[in-house]
């Protein structure tokens, strides 16, 4: 399977992260941190499940590393999710581009190239582009076969919890397995996905706000003068 590190790609890569909250708030305080990293596991997944009532936007600094075979690519930046479908990912290092969707079009804009992929969110394959269902309710197991601990599979701090998760439909989802690893305040901390092809997608993220203010400006974007607009 190949993997565009610019945009495009299969629209079932990142499908089961709609599945539960990215950066869920803090839990409440009536469940110390230790307590609920050590919960039976049926009933952590249910605090990550519900874990995000409440969150409006979020906004967080991410490292984005794909390895394949010998190679190597390793991105970063910022990223704000909104409810209604809204995000935009601003990559910084190694070199600045932008993904922005306002709920109905999914934007790529490469400044060094001076070019603008666009496209209906509905028919865009970009592998970002499930990550704007963050905000729903939706379930875990409704899109995994298995879910376990898994705490050997990831280095992690003391306290943090990692998951093994097993998609749905085997060789058809595309992927093999999904790792997760939550700190004791139920943000997810990591997540690395293997492909079928055993390629790896792996986003680390830290610095997480919450309900952060948003400008009226968040998820608009006007190109410079003379930049090519590529129609999807």
């Amino acid at each position: 399977m190949q993997i565009s590190i610019l945009g495009r790609t299969t629209a079932f890569l990142f499908i089961p992260l709609a599945a539960f909250a990215l950066f869920p708030r803090a839990a409440p305080a009536s469940a110390a941190p230790s307590r609920v990293s050590s919960l039976p596991l049926h009933a952590f997944l249910r605090k990550v499940e519900n874990s995000y009532n409440g969150v409006r936007a979020l906004r967080a600094r991410f490292v984005q590393t794909y390895v394949s075979g010998g190679s190597r690519r390793t991105e970063s930046g910022t990223v704000l999710f909104a409810r209604g479908g809204r995000m935009r990912w601003d990559y910084l290092q190694p070199q600045a581009k932008l993904f922005l969707t306002d709920g109905k079009q999914a934007l790529l804009y490469l400044p060094a190239m001076g070019q603008l992929d666009r496209s209906s969110v509905k028919k865009s394959e970009d592998y970002r582009v499930p990550f704007r269902l963050l905000l729903m309710r939706l379930h875990l197991r409704k899109y995994f076969s298995k879910i376990k601990d898994a705490p050997a599979a990831l280095s992690h701090p003391p306290g943090n919890r990692v998951l093994l998760a097993i998609p749905k439909g085997g060789a058809r989802s595309g992927y093999r397995r999904v790792l997760m690893e939550f700190d004791t305040r139920l943000n997810l901390r990591r997540l690395v996905l293997t492909y079928s092809d055993g390629s790896t997608m792996d986003f680390r993220f830290g610095h997480i706000e919450r309900n952060p203010p948003l400008a009226p400006s968040a998820f608009a974007f006007h190109p410079p003068p003379g930049t090519e607009i590529i129609q999807q």
